[in-house]
């Protein structure tokens, strides 16, 4: 069951080509991406299926790590990372699509409890909204941060 999803788009001034660069260039993530602190690789040089590292993003006020990984890549159309943590598995889709003379980045994040009990459910009721906002904000602030990137990398 799917406890969550955000779905979110923009419409980037910069070809596919570019817009897919910087969305799997790990190893500036930390320079593009404003909301986060440090990317430590695990493995690989590069962006392809299996590919793990672990991201740093402040949260509520606290510095978050979480351990994510490349499940699927086509490359220069759709890409999926996925990580677990505190009992749940989170997805999040990157879709490009060529939009007129730019390009249109969807995001579309996921989170699934795993085995929640009464207590846990109860939680996701009462912080569950509040965890969506700030989560759909960092979204946003990672598309936009995207978009700059690319719209600068086009030239």
């Amino acid at each position: 069951m799917v406890a969550s999803e955000i779905r979110l788009n923009r419409v980037i001034a910069a070809p596919v080509g570019s817009v897919w660069k910087v969305l799997t260039d790990l190893d500036n993530a930390e320079s593009v991406l404003s909301g986060v602190q440090k990317i430590e690789r695990l493995d690989m040089t590069g962006y392809e299926t299996g590919t793990r590292w672990r991201e740093t993003r402040v949260m509520f006020g606290k510095s978050a790590t979480e351990e994510m990984w490349v499940t699927e890549v086509e490359p220069e159309k759709r890409t999926v990372v996925e990580a677990s943590s505190a009992g749940a598995d989170y997805s999040t889709v990157f879709t490009l699509a060529p939009t007129g003379d730019g390009t249109t980045l969807t995001i579309q994040f996921s989170g699934k409890a795993v085995d929640p009990g009464i207590f846990s459910k109860i939680m996701m009721k009462v912080l569950g909204p509040l965890a969506m906002r700030a989560t759909a904000k960092a979204m946003q602030r990672d598309l936009d941060d995207i978009a700059t990137a690319a719209e600068e990398l086009a030239g």
